[in-house]
């Protein structure tokens, strides 16, 4: 395995259950995939991404390979046992051993989620649209356990330093949430810098999900680990993926 190819979350999920998140190094994807490109969406060589994504699967030891979801910035979750290669959602839910839920980002915030019992597991992609129209709120209405024995995990992300964005979505977060605004910090007229991780842990808290861990990274700033949309343009995604061990 290459060295720092993979992020373990810090968190305290029960022993069943497992989860990763990939940075850019380890695979075989040439500039400006470089090189654990696992996007096929984003004009890299098709059969060195599907390499990257065998080599994934082998080298993090998953149980079967990633059901990779078609993601459109929406809001829809799905099940597992629904899924099908081309499905459109931006979430995944299982409560099925065996079952890897990946999202895919490069820049946007993976959030991973599982219930202190270990049964049941998601994968969100929150980018800022996503977020503000519910994926999160989505995702955790799939358990069926309480909110306060739900776990999650934001990913690594555009960072609060370096998410600039418009008044509009200063002003639709804001509409949402007045509390909203402490996520904001004015930059240049018309503009601000955006915290997403705190958004996200505003929504979360709003549901009663306290048990929130992760989001120090930058996708922007830390150029050698990560892929950012924001910073290249034209680059690969990362995964971040979670999944219920056998026993």
């Amino acid at each position: 395995m290459t060295v720092n190819a993979f992020i373990q979350p810090d968190w305290p999920a029960p022993t069943p259950i497992k989860a990763l998140s990939t940075t850019r190094l380890g695979g075989i994807s040439q500039p400006p995939y470089d090189s654990l490109n696992l996007g096929l969406h984003v004009n890299d060589d098709h059969d060195k991404v599907l390499n990257n994504r065998r080599w994934l699967t082998r080298s993090a030891g998953l149980p079967s390979s990633p059901l990779w979801l078609e993601q459109v910035h929406g809001t829809r979750v799905i099940d597992a046992n629904d899924w099908h290669a081309g499905i459109e959602a931006d979430a995944l839910f299982s409560r099925q051993a065996g079952q890897v839920c990946p999202v895919m980002t490069a820049d946007c915030l993976p959030v991973l989620f599982c219930d202190d019992d270990g049964k049941m597991v998601a994968a969100a992609h929150a980018g800022w649209r996503g977020l503000l129209n519910g994926v999160l709120e989505n995702t955790v209405s799939q358990f069926s356990c309480s909110a306060n024995k739900i776990l999650a995990w934001l990913g690594p992300a555009i960072g609060p330093q370096q998410f600039e964005v418009g008044s509009e979505v200063f002003d639709a977060f804001c509409s949402h949430s007045a509390a909203a605004g402490q996520a904001f910090r004015p930059h240049r007229s018309g503009h601000y810098l955006a915290d997403i991780y705190l958004l996200a842990r505003q929504r979360l808290n709003r549901l009663g999900v306290d048990k929130i861990y992760g989001g120090e990274h930058c996708t922007v700033a830390e150029a050698d680990q990560f892929f950012s949309y924001r910073r290249d343009g034209e680059t690969g995604r990362m995964a971040s993926l979670i999944w219920i061990e056998h026993k």
